[in-house]
This record gives C-alpha cells, sequence and structure tokens, in this order.
C-alpha cells in the first residue's frame, strides 16, 4: 500500500497528465499522411503547437485544450463540487454549459470540433427533447474515456461504485456494450495505477482478482491463468452486464509486448501503425496501454511519441497521458509541460482537490 501523499501525486497526475496530452495534439491533430505532419511540425514535434489554418482547432493556440479537455474538466468540477459521481449534476452542467454553444456540426463548440457521441446527445436532447437516458449513441469511439477517467481517479480504492459510475456515465453517450466494457476495463485499470500497481504484464491478474472477487461487471470465462474448463466444473460466476472479460487481460498484452527483448516498434511513435491510426477505441486502447507500459517512468517519452504518431493522436496521447502520469505521479511530469498549458494552475487546483477526496474517501 502506498503512502497517502504518493496517492495523491499519482492521483494528481494521472488528470493532469490527461489534460497535457490532450493540448500536445491540439496543433497536429488528425493527419493521417505523417509526410504532411512533418512538413507541417518538421521530424519531431517536441512541445505545445497552433493549428495551422484550415486545419481541426484552426483558431485555437498552443496550451489550450480541445473539446474533450473542456469535457473532462466540467466532469471534475462536477466530481469535486458534488463530492463524488452525481448524474443529475453532470447532465446539468452539459445542458447548460456545453450544448448551448453547440449547432449539431462537427465545426463547432470549445475547441473547435464536436465529436459524434456528443453531437448525437446534443441533436437528442435539443432537437428532439428526450431525458438524458435516451440519449446514447452508437459511436464506437473513446469520448467517455475522455471524460470518465476523472471517475476512475476517484474512487480508485472503491472499484464496484468505480465500475458502476462509468457504466452510467457512459452509457449517456454511447449504448454499444463492448465499447462500455472497455471503458470501464480502461478505468479499471487506472484505478490499480493510482493504488500504486504498475503496467505490467502482471496488471491484468489484479483487474481478473476484482472480477472474481464480485467488484467489477464481468464474469470469467476461463480458469485461473486462462485455463479452460473441466467436465463437471460450475459455470463461473457472473457478476454483472458483461459477457466477457477480455477487456480486462488487453493491458497485459500489450504490456507483455512492451517489455518483450523480440518485440521491437522502433521509434515508438510508429505504434500508431502496428495499432491503427483512426478514432476508434480499439485503435487507441492497444497504443496507450502499449506506450505506457513501454515508458511506465517517463512521462515526456509516453506522450510525446503518442503525438508523434499522426491520426487521432489527441487521444493517444490523452489516454497515454492519464496512464503515465498515474505512474509518475505529479511529481514525474516535467514543468514545461505545466508552463505551456492554457489554465494549468486552474486545472492542477480541481485535480489536487479531486485527489483530496481519493485518499480521504
Amino acid at each position: 500500500m502506498i503512502s497517502p501523499s504518493e496517492t495523491k501525486d499519482r492521483a494528481v497526475g494521472s488528470i493532469m497528465g490527461a489534460f497535457i496530452g490532450d493540448a500536445l495534439a491540439l496543433g497536429p491533430h488528425w493527419y493521417y499522411d505523417l509526410s504532411e505532419l512533418r512538413r507541417d511540425y518538421g521530424d519531431w514535434i517536441d512541445g505545445y503547437t497552433d493549428p495551422k489554418p484550415g486545419r481541426y482547432h484552426d483558431g485555437l493556440k498552443a496550451g489550450q485544450l480541445s473539446q474533450a479537455g473542456f469535457i473532462l474538466t466540467l466532469m471534475l468540477r462536477s466530481l469535486v463540487e458534488a463530492k463524488g459521481y452525481n448524474e443529475k449534476d453532470f447532465c446539468r452542467r452539459m445542458d447548460q454549459e456545453l450544448f448551448p454553444l453547440l449547432d449539431g456540426t462537427p465545426v463547432s463548440g470549445p475547441g473547435g470540433y464536436t465529436s459524434q457521441s456528443i453531437r448525437d446527445a446534443w441533436g437528442k436532447r435539443i432537437q428532439q427533447d428526450l431525458p438524458w437516458g435516451q440519449t446514447g449513441g452508437h459511436a464506437d469511439t473513446t469520448e467517455a474515456i475522455e471524460r470518465t477517467l476523472a471517475i476512475a481517479v476517484r474512487y480508485a480504492f472503491q472499484p464496484a461504485q468505480l465500475a458502476a459510475a462509468i457504466t452510467d456515465n457512459t452509457v449517456l453517450t454511447q449504448v454499444d456494450d463492448t465499447v462500455v466494457s472497455m471503458t470501464v476495463a480502461f478505468g479499471a485499470l487506472l484505478g490499480l495505477l493510482i493504488q500504486g500497481n504498475s503496467m505490467d504484464a502482471d496488471v491484468s491478474d489484479k483487474l481478473m482478482a476484482q472480477v472474481k472477487n464480485g467488484e467489477l461487471p464481468f464474469h470469467a470465462v476461463t480458469g485461473d491463468n486462462l485455463q479452460p474448463p473441466r467436465p463437471g466444473d460450475p459455470d463461473p460466476p457472473r457478476a454483472g452486464r458483461f459477457a466477457s472479460p477480455d477487456a480486462l487481460l488487453t493491458p497485459s498484452f500489450m504490456a507483455a509486448a512492451a517489455s518483450d527483448p523480440d518485440i521491437r516498434i522502433e521509434p515508438a511513435w510508429k505504434v500508431s501503425l502496428v495499432y491503427g491510426m483512426p478514432c476508434a477505441i480499439y485503435h487507441q486502447l492497444p497504443a496507450a496501454y502499449y506506450l505506457s507500459s513501454l515508458f511506465h517512468d517517463d512521462f515526456e517519452s509516453a506522450v510525446l511519441h503518442a503525438v508523434n504518431g499522426g491520426g487521432q493522436n489527441q487521444v493517444r496521447a490523452m489516454l497515454t497521458g492519464t496512464l503515465t502520469g498515474a505512474q509518475v505521479g505529479m511529481s514525474g511530469i516535467p514543468k514545461r509541460f505545466l508552463e505551456g498549458l492554457e489554465k494549468a494552475d486552474e486545472l492542477q487546483h480541481l485535480a489536487e482537490t479531486l485527489a483530496s477526496h481519493v485518499v480521504n474517501g
């Protein structure tokens, strides 16, 4: 068990790591032609940059956040002021602070771009006047992870509450069970890292232990160590809604690949080519897991390789940033990333307040 001060350091590092990753990719976001990316930003992006004219986020400045960062801030404020996850409070903030700034088109709203799942929820709330709970769509992307990572930090030591709150919040915008299960799995992993665990080949065993004791809503298909069931064995206990625990097993496979001397992705930013550059959750999570394991003690390398891989590098950097920040702590994040981040003091204060709730319950 780590000390309360180290827990707080990891919790703050996780939140600030997400904000930093989001802002670092604001300029070079969504370049699928890597030669075009290198032409506009050089061979290696090592800090905050302005978006180029005519590109995504045009008009914003280096160090600012995208809409993902805006919504993560809403979530943080809700968790802090409501002293935990309160769906009614979060939805009120979305209705009052985000939706009035949108018009239903992609190139609109805070950050200059609104994702599909948020546009769908906006349409159902504003145009169809549907209640929250009937607003979820089928986008296979990571928007829910980008905001529920704060829930994972808040309930890092309470995995059952973590899973329930993340599930409830995810289905407000995305209802596909596979997406929901992968989102909950990411949060459960982040919670373990806040507790002091490492992003290594054993981490999935720890997640599966939480399944076996009924804390995570997955069920085990096989026996211990993935051994096949024997004739006459009873059906494994089913703790909840997710039919398969495979989303919990992915992190250890990525960590094993990162530590295997016979497996090398060189340079590491080419993880985007191995696992895929697009936005879907099944492209983004393996890359983030790999980078946050490979550079588990080197925040700068982790997030910069995530950014330099192109494609949907904003999510890749945001998720890598939160996982790596949870391992190195706030004390392990280079100060230059805070100095260039807009409203860094305000964001860090929010993160520290949330972290105090983690430590003190």
